[in-house]
């Protein structure tokens, strides 16, 4: 039977795992497949997987759980292997740069930061900040001006847009980087113009949700800041 895999952690921790249940309709029991100085968290495979909001959730509370205690190398929803074999096979074959990042990781969390303007209030700031904004804004006021003006306008105010939007990103994360260890950005979105995560030293996450505070209070009301975590490093194995 293949096996789903949850998550690497190192040969010598010993998770609580009786009370979690795996993925799947038949919630299968956790058990660890250990190869030397490693081992991996799994279960018995489901057929016919799907991410569905249970089983997206029992992923999630296994990882959240070695997390908790352990340095861990937290796997994609959905990863499976033929059979412990092939899941020793694959600790054997990747022992030295998963034990590289299993220490790298040690006693570390991520945090995702997100942040969203006010549409309104950002295109009142490009008007206030831009006079040639404001010149073709007030040219083409009413479907007035010429193709070309109204297409300048709009591409002049994405222009500007995006230079603002950068700005604070740039700004937060030089902030914020005094408490983090590491930074993986993501792409903006339509919801969030930044998207970033943080790998924080876990004695140092009030200092970092604290200075995230602060960061918010700053921008605030102008600027909403999401920020998610402690969560398995996701975004750093």
């Amino acid at each position: 039977m293949s096996v789903y895999v949850y998550a690497i952690t190192s040969s010598d921790c010993h998770p609580r795992l009786d009370d979690l249940r795996g993925v799947g309709e038949e919630a299968p029991g956790l058990r660890t497949v250990t190869e030397g100085p490693l081992q991996a968290i799994v279960s018995d495979a489901p057929q016919n997987l799907r991410a569905k909001r249970r089983d997206l959730s029992a992923h999630h509370d296994v990882q959240q759980r070695l997390l908790s205690e352990h340095a861990v190398l937290p796997m994609r929803f959905g990863l499976t292997a033929a059979d412990d074999e092939a899941v020793r096979a694959a600790l054997d074959e990747n022992a030295e740069p998963y034990a590289e990042r299993l220490a790298a990781l040690a006693a570390r969390a991520e945090f995702h930061l997100k942040a969203a303007e006010d549409e309104d209030v950002l295109l009142r700031q490009v008007i206030e900040s831009s006079d040639r904004v404001r010149r073709l804004r007030e040219t083409t006021r009413g479907g007035g001006g010429t193709y070309e003006e109204r297409l300048a306008l709009g591409e002049l105010i994405s222009t500007e847009v995006r230079a603002r939007q950068d700005e604070v990103t740039a700004d937060v994360i030089e902030a914020l980087r005094p408490y983090t260890v590491d930074e993986s950005r993501g792409g903006a979105t339509s919801e969030h113009f930044l998207n970033v995560s943080f790998l924080v030293d876990r004695d140092r996450s009030k200092e970092f949700t604290a200075a995230v505070e602060k960061l918010g209070e700053q921008y605030a009301p102008d600027i909403e800041l999401r920020l998610r975590g402690p969560l398995p490093p996701y975004s750093f194995v």
